[in-house]
């Protein structure tokens, strides 16, 4: 029996194509992943936006004199809302989380603020958003990694590059005061 020439050939094409076809489903797949994950951040930092109007007013009401500090973080939630990529929304989200910090410490101020039932609601609605926020950073970092790790190897790289896949920035915060521990001093402490 005579094998035709073209027969082993023909096999050598129908797998290389199969193992392109494989790639590629698998580079839709974890672009489809990135941009899932990079919907569930825009959701949570919505949620956190949502939140600052309720919160000054509660705010304004017992800090008359603190309107700098709630006109800044009127203007942190609108450059949250307004970021459009992962590096823009981690810098928006950085300053909104300042602005949000400094505002909590002026809580500290206010007693009755303290102590109002809104304020107290927020504050816990808050906090649950920054625990999702926190989850769904971690996960679209997790899937750009996956992407990213994809893209850069090699075979893979020879299917995406030329098809368009290319590697999507994580999401990091640039808070530079992040990456430093704290210098704690027990000034009254007693010394032997």
């Amino acid at each position: 029996m005579h094998v035709p020439v073209w027969l082993p050939v023909g096999i050598i094409v129908v797998v290389v194509l199969l193992w392109g076809i494989l790639i590629f489903n698998r580079l839709v797949r974890a672009r489809a992943l990135v941009r899932e994950a990079w919907s569930g951040i825009k959701v949570q930092l919505r949620r956190r936006a949502d939140l600052v109007p309720n919160l000054v007013s509660t705010v304004q009401g017992y800090a008359t004199h603190e309107k700098t500090l709630l006109n800044e973080l009127t203007a942190r939630r609108g450059e949250a809302l307004q970021a459009a990529t992962p590096a823009d929304a981690a810098q928006a989200s950085a300053a909104l989380s300042g602005a949000l910090g400094r505002i909590m410490v002026v809580a500290e101020a206010y007693p009755e603020l303290k102590a109002d039932a809104n304020f107290r609601q927020l504050q816990e609605e808050l906090s649950e958003v920054e625990t999702e926020l926190q989850g769904a950073r971690r996960y679209y970092n997790a899937t750009v990694r996956d992407l990213n790790t994809s893209v850069g190897s090699f075979p893979t790289m020879l299917i995406a590059k030329p098809l368009g896949f290319h590697e999507e920035p994580f999401f990091e915060d640039d808070d530079p005061t992040i990456e430093k521990a704290p210098q704690v001093t027990f000034d009254g402490a007693a010394k032997a």
